[in-house]
């Protein structure tokens, strides 16, 4: 009989909770550690159509990327949009967890699986986190190429490797050496990516006066989305989870999408 508390323990073996940013919240959002588990939703966002779906299909537990309890809420009450999700999983025995920057950070994590999928190998971390004894854990990947390639080129990769149509660009050059692959929202990475020579930054969610400014400095932004740097790779990085327990039914949300539409 697997328990919820199983499946959670194997996770933060693969991605240690100390190794989350401040800022983060990771681990049981809702529910009973001790239920037993036979079918588990992967989705990116804990949204209202992805609990709908777990309550139509009777799945026991929702693994997300992004923590619905972010911030510590002031009460959870019907009406309220976070309010409405709790009382909803609670009522329907639902249990939720989330594993955000500990995930994206870890060894073989989010950062590392995005760089896989590309076809690139990582010569270095951007910003390392190396808490305790544990090593090679870090947000972002630095791709240093024995030769140039063009732009172009690196825009048709990331489209066919991530299944993605339309993407925002910032040409800042039209040839790449060193690239910057940063999953979701990673500007913060950005000055550091660039003192570390990269020529082209891979990441989401980059805002104008960023792309202004490194448009400037020669260096190239693709911004492929939040959600389409981050579910697909999502899926790939916990695909562990069935090899360890095979008694247990996973699944990808068909309800997960991306908040933007491109028309």
């Amino acid at each position: 009989m697997t328990k919820v508390i199983d499946i959670t323990k194997e996770i933060e073996k693969f991605a240690p909770k100390f190794l989350m940013e401040d800022y983060d919240n990771v681990g049981l959002m809702v529910g009973d550690e001790n239920k037993e588990i036979k079918k588990v939703l992967l989705a990116l966002d804990c949204t209202n159509d992805v609990i709908k779906e777990a309550i139509s299909f009777n799945y026991d537990l929702i693994i997300t990327h992004h923590p619905l309890l972010f911030k510590r809420p002031k009460n959870i009450i019907k009406g309220d949009l976070i309010g409405n999700k709790v009382i909803t999983l609670v009522k329907e025995d639902i249990a939720l967890y989330s594993c955000h920057t500990n995930l994206d950070s870890a060894k073989n994590g989010i950062n590392q699986t995005i760089v896989n999928m590309l076809g690139f190998n990582s010569s270095q971390i951007i910003e390392p986190n190396e808490s305790g004894k544990y090593k090679d854990g870090g947000l972002g990947r630095l791709v240093r190429l024995e030769k140039e390639i063009l732009l172009c080129d690196v825009i048709k990769l990331v489209k066919e490797n991530l299944n993605i149509e339309n993407m925002r660009i910032v040409r800042g050059s039209e040839k790449v050496k060193v690239l910057a692959i940063i999953n979701g929202s990673g500007q913060d990475l950005f000055y550091k990516a660039k003192s570390l020579g990269a020529d082209c930054i891979i990441t989401g969610d980059t805002t104008y006066h960023f792309a202004s400014d490194f448009k400037e400095m020669k260096i190239s932004i693709i911004d492929a989305g939040h959600f389409s740097t981050e579910y697909l790779v999502f899926l790939k990085t916990l695909e562990f989870l069935k090899e360890k327990f095979i008694d247990i039914e996973f699944s990808a949300s068909e309800k997960c999408k991306d908040p933007y539409d491109f028309v």
